[in-house]
């Protein structure tokens, strides 16, 4: 008796598995396979829209997805008694690519018309918002135009979303301060007393312009359309100057005025130090009234030498020999020799001069123009050469430039200070001859 023996039929159960690259479902996208499927001998798996498109591994690895869409991915499983399949549809997202431009109209001063651009792809919504703008925030594609009357930054922020995720840009938008329109009127250094005549600069100091025009009720401006003229005033008076200041936008004025001064021909130095000759290093010793300033042992001489008109010898803190001389002596008396010096007159003791100059504290004083001076002769006597003591105080010295200006200085006061020892002077000296 034979005996019957059935097969049995081999069971198949089809599945798998994904898993997304840094959970970015944004094309291109790359997604990894893990094949579940138990009892099959074979496999074929199809990816609509895949790179690679089909596959025979039982696990295919990573497959990429390039374009957004639908993408159906099919395995297809079998054995020798049975076949079967699954089928997954994976929403593929657009790639996103965020950018914009801020684009003012005109230029970046306030108020500002800016007008943005948008240059993102990939988007399905957008949310701006928009630091100190108005309006404030938007939900369009193009905004427009937006519009800002405060300077400084101004944070611009985009969120594209593609329908499953934002992304985010943010730009600072730089503005300038609006128009405002402002000068001040600068003296040269030979008319800081504001006495005719008398030449200035215009400084401008205008925020936010692009253009200037200048207008005056009196005297010469030599560029009415610079940023910083000249004006010259010949002829004391008031006079109000205008700036017409503008920007491309707006157009704004302001005014000044100024008061010129009748010529006195004097001008005054107040609270002059001069060292004694080992103070030359920390005090200073020379001066000059062109430059209107004095000079130590260690300023450089090369260009200003010429224009130093007083030398101060003292030889002791007590003060018991003191003279004023000429610049072009200055190396008979410690100090090296100035170059460019040029000759001065100087009467240091008036009460042994014997040359008809008598100008006393009072007069001095009293001096509110160049006549006394003007009428004074100030010629080189040996007794007016004499050095001085401190025993008369104060004491007006006389001197006269190489241009034949005519001055005086007042000795105020002697200081003991040790080897940095000083007198302090006050001077007036004629502007011109």
């Amino acid at each position: 008796m034979a005996a019957c023996k059935k097969e049995q039929e081999r069971a198949l159960t089809v599945d798998f598995a994904y898993a997304i690259e840094n959970n970015d479902l944004s094309a291109p996208v790359k997604i990894n396979f893990t094949n579940n499927t138990t009892g099959a001998t074979n496999y074929k798996w199809t990816f609509t829209g895949g790179e690679p498109a089909v596959s025979d591994k039982k696990d295919p690895g990573t497959i990429i997805f390039a374009n957004a869409g639908n993408c159906s991915v099919t395995l297809e499983a079998w054995n020798a008694d049975n076949r079967s399949s699954k089928t997954a549809d994976i929403l593929i997202d657009s790639s996103v690519t965020i950018a914009f431009d801020a684009l003012p109209s005109v230029n970046d001063f306030v108020p500002a018309d800016v007008t943005i651009v948008n240059k993102s792809t990939g988007g399905v919504s957008y949310k701006w918002t928009f630091e100190g703008g108005q309006p404030a925030t938007s939900t369009a594609k193009d905004p427009g135009v937006i519009k800002f009357n405060t300077p400084g930054g101004h944070t611009l922020t985009l969120v594209v979303n593609n329908g499953r995720k934002d992304f985010t840009l943010s730009k600072v938008l730089m503005l300038q301060p609006a128009l405002l329109p402002a000068f001040t009127i600068i003296p040269s250094l030979d008319d800081n007393d504001y006495e005719a005549p008398l030449t200035a600069t215009l400084n401008n100091e205008t925020v936010s312009g692009l253009h200037w025009k200048w207008t005056t009720t009196g005297g010469d401006i030599d560029n009415d359309t610079a940023q910083k003229p000249t004006i010259h005033f010949t002829s004391a008076g008031s006079y109000t100057i205008t700036l017409t200041a503008g920007n491309d936008k707006e157009t704004k004025t302001v005014q000044h005025t100024i008061n010129v001064l009748p010529n006195a021909n004097l001008r005054t130095f107040s609270d002059v130090k001069f060292g004694i000759n080992s103070a030359h290093g920390t005090v200073g010793c020379f001066f000059s009234t062109k430059l209107q300033r004095s000079f130590k042992a260690s300023d450089d001489l090369s260009v200003a030498g010429k224009d130093i008109d007083l030398v101060f010898f003292g030889l002791n803190k007590d003060f018991t020999y003191n003279r004023f001389v000429s610049p072009d002596s200055a190396d008979r008396y410690t100090f090296d020799a100035i170059p460019g010096a040029q000759p001065a007159s100087i009467i240091n003791s008036q009460e042994l001069c014997g040359c008809g100059s008598s100008l006393t504290a009072a007069d001095f004083n009293a001096m509110t123009n160049d006549a006394v001076l003007a009428g004074m002769p100030v010629d080189f006597t040996s007794g007016g050469w004499i050095q001085f003591t401190n025993d008369i105080l104060p004491r007006v010295v006389l001197f006269k430039t190489s241009d034949g200006r005519k001055g005086a200085v007042q000795i105020k006061q002697f200081v003991n200070n040790g080897p940095d020892s000083y007198i302090i002077t006050d001077i007036k000296v004629q502007k011109s001859p």
